[in-house]
């Protein structure tokens, strides 16, 4: 087996995902103080999504195209901290709108590729993914839970610095990650629109997108949910990060499931929890043990789907189309996905309350589970064999 960066791909992750602890959670709390109005915090909120509609495609076809992605990925580190920079420059909604806009463009170019790198460099090795893409989760953790106390402590502008050193951490260690030898595969012949257009791969991206649509609320305003019904921020930093230990468990975990489980019963679990998990939030928030174990069920909304998902993509995307598949996928699924439930979420909040707005998501969690398990038939997928 071809000698694996395991450190350098899991230091990436590490200040990926730390970025967004310290910026997920928080970030809208910076924005109220702002005095911008819950409609206006959606819109900002979901231009990490949005972006994610049009620029992983375009930067998945420039990778596969060149052939550089690790190139690709260095660039959109260095422009994303750049613009990130604007920040500290003006405060009106205008301003903030055009700095996150191209913030979130050059941003949201690394994940899918540095996926289809990590996956490439694995080879057929797929059930380490998981170890790899833990150190994400602390990442997190660390980040969540750190800025949740420090912002108890000083004023949430320096909400900006904190974010600033992730983003500088991102850029270092995407100088660190070799390129990985992309193999041939007897799928390289078929166009990529041919393999989007079989049922169980559709079936499985719409089913994608209302999972991450049913998100939308929770990445949004989860944080000023828990304020407003009497949490500190030091708490609200712990809810986070019990989630994401329940991740890392998971992530840990995955190839023992795998051994006993089709990819397809484990997202069916996945939807299952999620409908659960929703409701529990929506309706339960007034008690904090509701609300600990609504995060436990984290360890299966967003990892067990989140690795069940990219061996999936592995699976249908193979050789040259492998960034194009990933690419397709974090369009789908986070790009319009998660967008749109950003931008609802805003409106709902408002108009229909925070117990509406989290139901919703249940019910969209729900026609997610509904896909995967009448469409999904044909997608029994051997996770041992890593085909």
């Amino acid at each position: 087996m071809r000698s694996l960066p395991y450190w350098y791909l899991s230091g990436f992750y590490f200040f990926h995902f730390a970025f967004i602890g310290a910026f997920a959670p928080y970030w809208s709390l910076y924005l109220q103080s702002l005095s911008f109005n819950a409609f206006q915090i959606g819109v900002l909120m979901s231009l990490l999504q949005a972006t994610r509609i049009f620029a992983p495609a375009a930067w998945g076809w420039l990778a596969d195209h060149t052939g550089k992605r690790v190139f690709i990925v260095q660039l959109a580190a260095i422009t994303g901290l750049i613009s990130y920079c604007g920040v500290f420059l003006g405060e009106s909604f205008l301003w903030i709108f055009v700095v996150m806009l191209f913030m979130s463009f050059f941003w949201s170019a690394s994940l899918p590729l540095i996926e289809a790198i990590t996956l490439s460099h694995l080879g057929n090795n797929t059930d380490r993914y998981g170890r790899i893409r833990s150190w994400g989760s602390i990442g997190f953790i660390l980040a969540v839970v750190g800025t949740g106390y420090l912002l108890d402590r000083v004023e949430i502008y320096w909400l900006l610095w904190v974010v600033l050193g992730f983003k500088l951490g991102i850029a270092i260690f995407s100088y660190q990650i070799p390129e990985a030898e992309i193999t041939t595969h007897s799928t390289d012949d078929d166009s990529v629109r041919k393999i989007c257009n079989r049922p169980e791969v559709r079936a499985f991206l719409v089913a994608s997108l209302l999972m991450l649509f049913a998100h939308g609320a929770y990445y949004t305003f989860y944080s000023i949910y828990l304020v407003e019904n009497g949490y500190d921020k030091g708490i609200i930093g712990w809810l986070w990060a019990i989630g994401v230990i329940c991740e890392i468990g998971i992530f840990f975990f995955m190839s023992c499931l795998m051994r006993h489980f089709c990819l397809k019963q484990i997202l069916v679990f996945s939807f299952v929890c999620a409908i659960v998990r929703f409701l529990m939030i929506g309706w339960g928030v007034e008690s904090l043990f509701i609300i600990v174990f609504a995060q436990i069920l984290h360890a299966a909304t967003y990892g067990t789907h989140h690795v069940a998902a990219m061996i999936v993509v592995h699976h249908f995307f193979r050789g040259r189309h492998q960034a194009k598949g990933q690419a397709i996928y974090t369009s789908i699924a986070f790009g319009i996905g998660g967008t749109f439930g950003s931008v609802f979420s805003g409106y709902s909040w408002e108009w229909l309350g925070p117990n509406i707005t989290f139901t919703v998501s249940a019910i969209a969690a729900l026609l997610g589970l509904s896909l995967i398990t009448w469409k999904m038939k044909a997608l029994i997928i051997d996770s041992n064999k890593n085909e």
